[in-house]
């Protein structure tokens, strides 16, 4: 089964005023990994999107839903 993430890491990461660089120092990864995995080319392992959410204040259900 290959689907698509709802991703909305995008919105989340700059509703808080971060840059991907903000963020990935924040969340200990490179920007290359955030802009990755905002675009949909990488999905987050569970521990990065534990960390993002946590970073970013909100629940993992919050950045990433499986589609309908």
């Amino acid at each position: 089964m290959h689907e698509r993430l709802n991703n909305r890491l995008r919105d989340a990461r700059t509703a808080k005023g971060l840059t991907q660089a903000d963020l990935a120092e924040r969340a200990g990864v490179s920007r290359k990994t955030i802009n990755t995995v905002e675009n949909g080319v990488f999905v987050p392992s569970t521990i990065l999107a534990l960390t993002l959410a946590r970073v970013l204040e909100t629940s993992v259900e919050d950045l990433f839903q499986l589609p309908e």
